[in-house]
């Protein structure tokens, strides 16, 4: 929207004219008309196409008829009007292919110069126009290519995350069948037996029907494994939310797109991304803060070596994120002191939340 709407500035010479009353009253009626109808084209043809895509015989009549408008009020209003030619070189770079914005960017700026010279003093004329012309048609071209690439990109992720869904409910369900497939099988089998031994051989049957009980508890254990493994916090996935949790509240987040987790043991890791999702909560609910720093490292100390996460903010904390004996904090210290962990919390220009748990010897 800035880089669209800063060229109206460019609109003060004709503005300023029409203001004056400079002209007759055709002209100052053709003038305020030529003037609403150009200014309202080249806005709605560059938003719109912005925003979404036009088709390619609207944006190329748009921009004949703004280029002819163009022509007409220069011809008979007077060379102030030739203003008008940089936003047809806008436009043209706002809503054309490269190569093609080029072409007509120049051929517009080229049709300025040529009206220029019917004027009395065309190089005063042309001289304040010609580089706003050339540099702003050339500038929306990288805008409108920036904007291409940033659209692109977003389609790009949300197919990363499609994929990423589909994969693992691929794996979900290979996992499933994996536990459970032979697991169903073997009671369906012994099931069929043991209905087979019942009347003649009651004691086979009681034994059949045994193994069938602890078939079914190994398998209940073995789903009950699975489902708490799915629901384990793991800490790239929590840097992943934490990203998308400040990004929606508005705060600038520095988080690293990944981390190593060498050297850590699942709980240890699930206790340091809890203790991320619960500081990530702190600072968009409680801290106003506008800026969260996320570091992730290995540290060594007179304990030893330990993986350190940190979570630091610059907000006030007068929501309480700061409040040493909140659940929040508690739950936190309680899983970390679970797996040999600490937290360290401190108040001051904003707030720093330390976890850290201790690495083996040979990592």
């Amino acid at each position: 929207m800035i880089w669209i709407g800063i060229w109206l500035a460019f609109m003060s010479p004709p503005l300023n004219k029409l203001l004056d009353g400079g002209y007759s009253t055709v002209g100052e009626v053709f003038g305020w008309t030529g003037f609403v109808v150009f200014v309202l084209a080249y806005l709605v043809l560059v938003f719109r196409h912005t925003a979404r895509r036009l088709t390619t015989p609207v944006v190329r009549g748009t921009l004949v008829f703004l280029g002819a408008l163009a022509v007409a009020l220069s011809l008979t209003l007077g060379p102030t009007w030739l203003v008008l030619f940089v936003y047809v070189a806008v436009s043209c770079g706002a809503v054309l292919p490269a190569r093609q914005a080029g072409w007509s960017i120049i051929g517009s700026t080229a049709v300025m110069c040529l009206l220029a010279l019917r004027g009395d003093q065309p190089v005063e004329a042309v001289g304040g126009l010609l580089v706003p012309a050339l540099l702003g048609g050339f500038a929306m071209t990288g805008v409108g290519q920036l904007i291409r690439t940033t659209v692109q990109l977003k389609e790009a992720r949300a197919t990363v995350a499609q994929l990423a869904a589909n994969e693992e409910r691929l794996r979900m369900s290979r996992d499933l069948h994996d536990l459970l497939g032979h697991s169903l099988s073997l009671i369906a089998l012994k099931s069929e037996l043991a209905g087979r031994m019942l009347p003649d051989q009651p004691g086979r049957a009681a034994a059949q029907i045994e193994d069938i009980q602890q078939v079914s508890r190994q398998a209940l254990k073995d789903v009950r494994e699975a489902v708490t493994g799915y629901r384990r916090p793991t800490l790239p996935g929590e840097l992943a939310g934490a990203r998308t949790a400040l990004a929606a509240a508005g705060v600038v987040a520095d988080v690293p797109a990944d981390c190593p987790t060498d050297g850590l043991d699942e709980d240890q890791e699930a206790a340091l991304a809890w203790a991320l999702r619960e500081g990530v909560t702190n600072v968009v609910r409680h801290s106003g803060a506008r800026n969260c720093t996320v570091t992730v490292q290995v540290r060594q100390n007179l304990d030893g070596r330990h993986y350190e996460l940190t979570v630091r903010d610059d907000g006030d904390n007068s929501g309480g994120s700061a409040a040493p004996k909140g659940n929040g904090l508690t739950g936190m210290t309680e899983r970390l002191e679970m797996v040999g962990g600490t937290l360290d919390t401190r108040s001051g220009k904003g707030f720093t939340l330390t976890a850290r748990v201790p690495l083996g010897s040979g990592t």
